[in-house]
């Protein structure tokens, strides 16, 4: 069980709907996120906008209606669903008097949550800082004003400058850290690519059950669980595949749709078993109603880090709670697009594990073939 905020915390959502769509799924969504991050959600506001208002991100009347639901709710909090400016942020703190949090602030704040290997923490405080130094630049202007009075006379440097160096400077730290980390993940791939061994990686948005399908496959024990992001650090396991022999499964962070641009920069090293894999398997929750949607996130953050070329074979999970049959479905050319089984029964993780034996073998049969030398006979 991971370590939660102070209890107390009671929190009213704000979502508002540019057109987007899926409005339920969102909001679902983002009370997700908010009880994960150990907060009770004591109100919902919701509201229609063509634009979002420059000075409060919703207008004068719901942001009163927002104050009205804080007071009559005791909240401390309130969450937009959305990213909001840091004018907005102050803004909006000086009219509600409590804090407000936008969506990309949150995530961030469930990412410091489930952080636990060495590595997941340099990464999750990278993201917070970088998203920090937004706040420094436009947010912070009580900090503009010259160090005075007895005791506080300084050199004459602003205490928003002496933030935003010391920021830099730890900034800086941090990610020469991860370099060194992600040269040390470097020289572990090669070797495994020396062997000639078939690397798939598990991509997929989260809570989809990836976790659970890489359990189901590997018996590896990775923790698994009915939350957002329950996993950052990405796992590795050989599987063995009969006659193919041994391939290297990886379980990757979830995605997530407007995932902070911090983030997906400070997991770089992580996500690049993802992009170093020959094959994604792409694991959709079939049972949500917006898995267009998420998958559609997916594609998005995969194409953001350079993973969009690589082979992907959908894998549609929880067909126990859709009542689906296990299938391989191909498309016109007779290849393989997507596979529906239940990571949690296991229906259809036979058909998964022969397509991946298939694979392997394949690889395998390429790899031999590439390394027969030329023949002189013409």
């Amino acid at each position: 069980m991971f370590d939660r905020p102070a209890a107390g915390t009671r929190a009213i959502l704000v979502q508002i709907d540019f057109g987007q769509g899926v409005i339920d799924e969102r909001l679902a969504e983002i009370r997700l996120l908010a009880e994960s991050a150990g907060a009770e959600v004591v109100g919902i506001i919701q509201a229609k906008r063509q634009a979002p208002d420059p000075a409060h991100f919703v207008g004068s009347g719901k942001a009163d209606e927002i104050g009205m639901a804080v007071r009559l709710n005791e909240a401390d909090l309130v969450i937009f669903n959305h990213d909001i400016s840091p004018a907005q942020q102050r803004n909006l703190e000086r009219r509600l008097s409590c804090r407000v949090v936008d969506r990309s602030a949150l995530i961030l704040d469930i990412f410091a949550l489930r952080a636990k290997s060495h590595e997941g923490k340099l990464q999750v405080e990278l993201a917070q800082l970088e998203h920090l130094a937004t706040r420094l630049v436009r947010g912070w202007t009580h900090l503009e004003r010259q160090k005075g009075g007895i005791g506080l006379r300084g050199p004459g440097e602003k205490q928003l400058e002496t933030d935003r160096r010391l920021l830099g400077e730890r900034v800086k730290l941090l990610k020469s850290k991860l370099r060194q980390l992600e040269r040390q993940r470097g020289v572990r791939r090669r070797a495994r690519e020396r062997r000639d061994v078939l690397s798939v990686s598990l991509v997929g948005y989260t809570n989809a059950g990836k976790s659970t399908l890489f359990n189901a496959l590997t018996k590896a024990g990775a923790y698994a669980a009915d939350q957002l992001f329950a996993t950052l650090d990405t796992t590795s396991r050989r599987l063995y595949l009969g006659e193919a022999g041994n391939i290297v499964l990886s379980d990757t962070v979830g995605f997530i749709r407007d995932l902070p641009h911090a983030l997906v920069a400070a997991f770089h090293a992580t996500l690049e078993e993802t992009i170093s894999a020959d094959v994604l398997l792409h694991v959709v929750d079939s049972s949500s109603d917006d898995r267009e949607g998420q998958i559609h996130a997916v594609n998005g953050v995969l194409e953001e880090i350079g993973a969009a070329h690589l082979p992907q074979i959908q894998i549609w999970n929880k067909i126990d709670a859709t009542q689906a049959e296990p299938e391989v479905q191909r498309d016109a050319c007779g290849k393989i697009t997507k596979i529906l089984l239940s990571a949690r029964t296991g229906e259809g993780l036979d058909l998964l594990r022969q397509t991946l034996t298939d694979i392997a073998l394949d690889h395998l049969a390429a790899i031999k073939a590439a390394s027969v030398p030329p023949s002189d006979d013409f």
